[in-house]
């Protein structure tokens, strides 16, 4: 059975990105997955599979809460950011072999107010669990490293010293992201413009990584609703095909100071595969939708989806190649730098929009292929190669 080009998403929606929500995790992963339902043309009742973030919401709630009652197919990635781009190879097999008809895929959390209660707000008992957080708490807390900048400048601050890739590439990571986000009515930093000496003045949290080359903390929820690429025809929107996708895993997948080599990530895996099923490559890409929780993620992406040479990012990025006019246009949303932090899932969101060619003033010219990556924990990486599909 091949898979590549069998499924198609079919509907979308997300909540604002804001930081402190008066919201529970439930209640805005229920507004974003309602938004994704109506912007499909169905109803709950024609959701028959349901796959939820890791943590946070279990299935059942979101299908009481929506009246879903008959639930043929379920399951939860294991791949923290990287497991709403991981979830379409599930979907995508669930589809083509009949298992499920229309799959539900939400995700959200409250990753700016979990952090900051407030007395008036109701307290929060959702909290994301993963493997490699026992060992963090046993091994890297002990010596200072309590949150994800310290854990990830482990290996990206080899990646500088070894390629001496200087803090300009990372800039033009963030300046992107920055200047798309002010396109967007939803993201969080479309009032705040960034300049490179903005940048370069931006405190360091820990070398190599500055302020801004953090994502922002926001409170947020989104969804896609998928189903078969013929039963899409039909429904409101021009499809969006699943041509292929593909996770891949660091070893060991729990920590990093043990691994062989802590500059490959599980997205060398990943990529090969995912084009190989697409039957495209990185090149033919007009858009990039990054995971980026770090601006130096980023660069390490590009290298690992084989559009420049290891150490060659901080090259492809100089010249306005991630511009919204440029070859390679990168996070035409703001991405998780300047729109919101809702795991990737507002990624995939944004290259639906693209793809349908309903993204307004951020809208990459007659784009037809588009690329999103996951990133997760301490290297898990995902890839979802789509395409704009016939009327």
């Amino acid at each position: 059975m091949t898979l590549s080009g069998r499924m198609a998403i079919a509907g979308i929606g997300e909540t604002d990105y804001v930081r402190g929500t008066d919201q529970s995790v439930l209640e805005m992963i229920l507004a974003a997955s309602m938004a994704a339902i109506t912007d499909a043309g169905l109803t709950p009742a024609d959701v028959d599979g349901i796959l939820p973030p890791p943590g946070f919401v279990a299935w059942d709630e979101i299908a009481a809460h929506l009246g879903i009652k008959d639930v043929r197919y379920t399951t939860t990635p294991q791949l923290g950011g990287a497991s709403p781009t991981a979830a379409l190879v599930t979907a995508a097999m669930a589809i083509s072999s009949g298992v499920a008809r229309t799959i539900l895929v939400p995700i959200g959390w409250n990753g700016y107010s979990a952090l900051r209660p407030r007395p008036d707000a109701r307290p929060s008992k959702r909290r994301f669990t993963a493997a490699f957080f026992e060992t963090v708490r046993n091994f890297y807390a002990p010596y200072g490293l309590r949150s994800a900048p310290w854990w990830y400048a482990l290996y990206l601050r080899r990646y500088v010293e070894l390629y001496d890739v200087p803090p300009e590439a990372a800039g033009a990571v963030a300046l992107a992201c920055r200047d798309h986000a002010r396109l967007n009515g939803k993201a969080l930093m479309r009032d705040r413009p960034l300049t490179m000496d903005d940048y370069l003045a931006s405190p360091y949290i820990t070398e190599p990584l500055r302020k801004l080359d953090c994502c922002v903390e926001t409170d947020c929820a989104a969804a896609i609703v998928v189903t078969s690429v013929e039963r899409a025809r039909d429904l409101r929107h021009r499809p969006v095909v699943w041509l292929g996708g593909a996770e891949g895993h660091a070893s060991p997948a729990d920590e990093l100071t043990n691994r062989p080599d802590a500059l490959r990530l599980g997205l060398h895996a990943a990529a090969p595969r995912a084009f190989a099923m697409a039957g495209v490559q990185a090149s033919d890409m007009d858009f990039l939708q990054l995971y980026d929780c770090f601006t130096y993620v980023v660069l390490m992406q590009i290298e690992a989806l084989g559009l420049a040479e290891p150490g060659g990012a901080a090259d492809f990025v100089k010249g306005g190649t991630i511009g919204l006019d440029g070859r390679h246009p990168l996070n035409t949303h703001g991405g998780l730098m300047s729109q919101g932090h809702c795991w990737g899932m507002n990624h995939l969101v944004e290259a639906t929009r693209q793809l349908r060619h309903d993204a307004g003033p951020a809208q990459v010219a007659g784009c037809e292929l588009g690329l999103v990556t996951g990133y997760g924990d301490l290297g898990d990486g995902s890839v979802a190669i789509l395409a704009r599909g016939d009327a």
